[in-house]
C-alpha cells in the first residue's frame, strides 16, 4: 500500500480530521485569499473538522510575504539543516514555521485527529512536493513533516 493509500485508508476511519484552513475557504494563505478543495466537502462529510493554518497560527499575519524552503524540506526544518525563508529578501522565518508545526500537531493531538487533510506545495502544509530554493521538490512541508512525525497521517487535496 503507497502512503498515499494509507492517507486515504487512515481518513476513511478518522472521526476527526485536521484540514488546511485554507482548503476549506478560510482566507489565511500568504496572498489573502483561500484555495477550497472540491473534493473536500465529500471526503470530510460526517467527520469533525479541525481547521488550522499553521503560519496564521504563528502569528505571520495574513497576507504576508511569501516563503520557501531552503537547503531541504521540511523535514530537514525539523532537524535543523534547513530553513523557511522569504521569497524576497530572505528574511528568515524557521522560528514561526517550526512553532506553527507544533502548534498543528498540538491541535491533532488535542482534539483526536487521525487524518490531516493539507494544502499540496505550501511551505508549511505541502505532503508530497514544496518550494525549496526556487524550484518545486519532492519532500514535505515543516508542518506535515512534523504531523507525520507525531503519528498523524498526511494526504493532500490532491489525493482525496
Amino acid at each position: 500500500m503507497s502512503s498515499g493509500d494509507d492517507g486515504r485508508e487512515a481518513l476513511r476511519r478518522s472521526e476527526t480530521v485536521l484540514v488546511s484552513a485554507c482548503l476549506l475557504g478560510f482566507r489565511c494563505r500568504y496572498d489573502g485569499e483561500g484555495r477550497p478543495a472540491e473534493g473536500a466537502a465529500a471526503a470530510l462529510a460526517g467527520k469533525a473538522v479541525v481547521p488550522v493554518c499553521p503560519e496564521a497560527g504563528a502569528g505571520l499575519g495574513t497576507p504576508r510575504r511569501p516563503v520557501q524552503l531552503s537547503g531541504g524540506d521540511g523535514a530537514a526544518v525539523g532537524e535543523g539543516a534547513a530553513r523557511a525563508v522569504e521569497v524576497e529578501g530572505g528574511a528568515d522565518r524557521t522560528e514561526a514555521f517550526v512553532r506553527g508545526a507544533q502548534l498543528a500537531v498540538e491541535a491533532a493531538r488535542r482534539f483526536g485527529a487521525g487524518a490531516a487533510v493539507l494544502k499540496e506545495r505550501s511551505p508549511s502544509c505541502g505532503c508530497r512536493e514544496v518550494w525549496c530554493d526556487g524550484r518545486r521538490i519532492r519532500g514535505a512541508g515543516v508542518a506535515a513533516a512534523a504531523l507525520r512525525r507525531g503519528g498523524i497521517p498526511v494526504l493532500s487535496e490532491d489525493e482525496l
